[in-house]
């Protein structure tokens, strides 16, 4: 399967010499079983065609998807004449660029920011899902799906992110607000990055030893690898 990756943003300076940027975070996350290929989105590049790549992951970035960039447009635009060509993989703001681009809305959360080790719970199974209730991954955003499109089914969420995970009904396509491809240690180092500027220290405090507790980013991992196959 040729899998695109839509880079729509990068890692804080000095984080990426580290831990790489985006795209080598998720070919780390998948696994090695995926012909891959690297879109810069955030610059403009997108695939000549929908159906260049069999699928498509659309990556975090600290763009908002109501902004209004000419890239931000041209990404939307995108991914609506992929619908039904190609699966798509929504993750933080590529989840909520997928919203938006399909009749969905996302907005600013008066909850604030969303960060460490957050915990959905599943509202509606998948077939591509293993039998659980709950699930952790790394957090990191303050926008939020507020209203899911058509056609969208609210797989989990929280109480702070109530439409958490997004599966269509109607295209081969899924979401999620959370980050199943930060490893804790960058999910930490990102939150320190933040820490005083945009962060109070005692939520980033709080936020960074939640990333000491087991996760569920292996499980994700597997969960969009079924979605692939199945796709």
């Amino acid at each position: 399967m040729r899998l695109g990756i839509l880079e729509t943003g990068a890692p804080p300076a000095g984080l990426d010499a580290t831990f790489g940027d985006y795209p080598q975070m998720f070919r780390r996350l998948l696994g090695p079983g995926y012909d891959y290929a690297d879109f810069d989105a955030a610059a403009g590049q997108l695939p000549a065609h929908p159906q260049t790549c069999d699928a498509y992951v659309i990556t975090g970035s600290p763009a908002s998807a109501y902004e209004d960039a000419a890239w931000i447009a041209g990404l939307k635009d995108f991914l609506r004449a992929a619908r039904g060509q190609a699966a798509l993989v929504g993750v933080c703001f590529g989840h909520q660029i997928m919203a938006e681009a399909f009749d969905g809305r996302v907005e600013k959360s008066e909850r604030g920011w969303g960060i460490g080790l957050h915990s959905y719970v599943v509202r509606a199974p998948q077939p591509w899902m293993d039998a659980v209730g709950e699930f952790r991954a790394p957090a990191s955003h303050q926008d939020q799906v507020v209203e899911p499109p058509p056609g969208a089914v609210v797989v989990a969420g929280s109480d702070f992110c109530p439409v958490g995970m997004l599966a269509w009904t109607d295209q081969p396509a899924i979401s999620i607000q959370l980050h199943p491809e930060f490893e804790p240690a960058y999910a930490k180092a990102l939150v320190d990055s933040r820490r005083a500027t945009r962060i109070a220290e005692e939520h980033a405090v709080q936020a960074i030893e939640s990333l000491d507790a087991p996760d569920d980013r292996a499980r994700l991992a597997d969960w969009i690898r079924r979605f692939l196959e199945r796709g």
